[in-house]
């Protein structure tokens, strides 16, 4: 302790340092009672973060922390000095400008000694301001609640026009109160354990998984837009496509016979788009599937206003062949089955609900690619708003508007008509919904990942809602019962908060 006594005077001349927090009531009383026992000693009351709603939100919310040495010679942090709790994650750390506050000031005078002789100017502090977010918190608690405890997924709740984020969360969550004080190394260590779950993870945005089919809108979108396919094209689906000795088959090895997009998407046909993936690699430059998913946020940062997000890969040849430069692939050449693995979105594919999320909403609003955001206004403490903050910009890409229907109406069939993969979960459910169902497989004995994306209202949408559960198993049984859950609560829908939908086990 003295030590650290020392560091905090040396580094502050004419400063106090901080001989112990969280001191209990005991013994700051006794302290008070009896300070001429112990000359130079205050007790002085600290404000601490309070976070009245624990686990809910944590990932969104963030964290605060001591300020460390690196962000004290920083930019981000301008102001701020040792000793001050900051914004270290979440928004906390993206607005911490605004509601950190500012530490007050006094300039004293002091003799060749030190001692102190007089006080010259104060400078009164001024507390932090409040950050208006868009999210619903009614929405982000159904969220949290319905991947359940002991889960390890993700989820997005974004409006497609804008892209205001009404929930965003990441299971296991963690209590960032542990934070508000200084965090014992035991909680810390707990909540960084992989073999815990890594709570600390906000898998929302950090995660790296194949989508599976959710990946099928963008391949479908490629397929039409590069004039690969149109919306009534029929191609055969025998249940298989082998292709130089492998053999690709349809989960449980369905044959879906001659069929066109609509059909295709409601029934997750995998042989549909193998087949598209394939053409896709010997037309051209073979990238039209790789730049399609680019161009729709996925392998690249979307912008949040959160701090950590990680961009993805979307695999090429010529990522392959770096890889392989480097000694970290695995010896093989880019192939055709490279492709048709992307496809689905299985193979060396890493993306994230968030991503998928923006993926979803170009095509829902019709070629809008928008920057995902949380942060809505500034106030002061009695509510008067001090800044806005305008919805980010977004990339255009064209989709033409049959396109986008032909893909609407086939994600539409999915979750309303007979034999579509997630018509089970949805049926009587009196908000008409548009989604897609994934699977992606892990292999080594480690349980499938279960995704769902759902787009609501159907025709026009206004909300898409991404969730993944990393060993829910089909996407019908675990991510699609609990996006209905967070739909209900989205929309007001009394009585549809179930929290079992058992849906077709057969289906991707």
């Amino acid at each position: 302790m003295r030590d650290d006594v020392g560091e905090q005077l040396a580094a502050v001349p004419f400063s106090t340092a901080t001989v112990k927090q969280d001191v209990d009531l005991p013994v700051v009383q006794y302290l008070m009672e009896n300070g001429e026992d112990f000359p130079g000693v205050t007790v002085e009351r600290v404000f601490l973060r309070r976070y009245p709603y624990d686990e809910v939100g944590a990932h969104l919310f963030g964290t605060v922390g001591e300020i460390n040495e690196e962000q004290l010679d920083g930019k981000d942090y301008r102001g701020a000095e040792q000793g001050d709790r900051v914004g270290q994650s979440g928004v906390e750390a993206t607005y911490d400008r605004y509601l950190r506050g500012r530490n007050g000031a006094t300039r004293v005078q002091v003799d060749a000694m030190g001692a102190l002789t007089g006080s010259l100017s104060a400078k009164q502090p001024r507390a932090g301001r409040q950050l208006r977010l868009g999210v619903d918190l009614d929405v982000q608690r159904t969220a949290q609640e319905a991947l359940g405890e002991g889960r390890r997924g993700a989820f997005v709740v974004m409006d497609v026009k804008d892209g205001e984020v009404r929930a965003l969360g990441s299971t296991p969550s963690f209590d960032p109160n542990l934070f508000a004080k200084t965090i014992k190394q035991s909680d810390y260590d707990r909540l960084s354990d992989p073999l815990n779950g890594n709570p600390l993870a906000n898998r929302a945005i950090q995660g790296l998984y194949p989508a599976a089919s959710t990946f099928k809108l963008i391949t479908a979108t490629a397929g039409l837009e590069g004039g690969l396919i149109d919306p009534e094209t029929p191609i055969s689906d025998p249940g298989s496509l082998n292709v130089g000795g492998t053999v690709f088959k349809n989960a449980g090895e369905a044959v879906n016979g001659v069929i066109s997009l609509r059909q295709a998407l409601s029934v997750s046909s995998d042989v549909f788009f193998y087949k598209l993936g394939l053409e896709a690699n010997g037309e051209g430059d073979g990238l039209g599937l790789q730049r399609w998913a680019r161009r729709l946020g996925i392998g690249r940062k979307t912008g949040i206003d959160l701090p950590g997000e990680l961009p993805g890969l979307v695999p090429s040849p010529k990522w392959r062949a770096k890889a392989n430069r480097e000694g970290i692939g695995d010896g093989r050449p880019w192939s055709a089955g490279d492709n048709i693995n992307l496809s689905v979105g299985q193979g060396d594919l890493q993306t994230n609900p968030l991503q998928m999320a923006v993926a979803y909403a170009a095509i829902a609003n019709g070629g809008r690619v928008v920057t995902p955001h949380l942060g809505k206004r500034v106030e002061d403490g009695d509510g008067r708003v001090l800044q806005e903050f305008p919805a980010p910009g977004r990339r255009r890409v064209k989709v033409e508007p049959e396109h986008r229907d032909a893909i609407l109406q086939g994600l539409r069939q999915a979750a309303s008509s007979p034999g579509g993969t997630s018509a089970d979960v949805f049926k009587g459910f009196p908000i008409p919904i548009a989604g897609k169902t994934g699977t992606a497989e892990k292999g080594l004995g480690r349980p499938d990942q279960s995704w769902y994306l759902a787009l609501a209202p159907y025709p026009n949408p206004r909300y898409v809602v991404a969730v993944t559960d990393e060993a829910g198993g089909f996407g019908a049984e675990t991510a699609a019962p609990a996006a209905r859950r967070i739909l209900a609560a989205l929309f007001d829908v009394r009585g549809q908060d179930k929290k079992v939908v058992k849906g077709d086990s057969r289906t991707f």
